[in-house]
């Protein structure tokens, strides 16, 4: 933290406390901590400022399309129900035909 080290942090806030006392360090602290706070505020609100001169604007949104291209053309028509559908096996292919032999013997 800006190069000092733990020794000196401590001799300056004893050196505080003789010059300023007791009864006025609290305060004071209490303010620097305030001033603190204000500077990190105002330099983030500087940084974004900068950060969204900075940005190109977002590109322009494309139209939508019109209602009526949005309905789908009409699906093609069935086929007839009057033709008999071909018997399939196993991965589409035709079944064989039904032996008249028995299975056993």
């Amino acid at each position: 933290m800006f190069g000092i080290g733990m020794t000196e942090l401590l001799v300056i806030l004893v050196v505080a406390l003789i010059v300023f006392g007791p009864t006025k360090l609290p305060e004071l602290a209490r303010s620097l901590g305030r001033a603190m706070h204000e500077f990190r505020r105002a330099s983030n609100d500087l940084r974004a400022s900068f950060n969204e001169a900075i940005e190109p604007p977002p590109p322009p949104r494309p139209e939508p399309p019109h209602p009526a291209s949005a309905i789908p053309p009409p699906a093609a028509a069935p086929a007839p129900l009057d033709q008999p559908a071909a018997e399939a096996g196993p991965a589409g292919q035709a079944a064989p035909p039904p032996s008249s032999s028995p299975a056993n013997g």
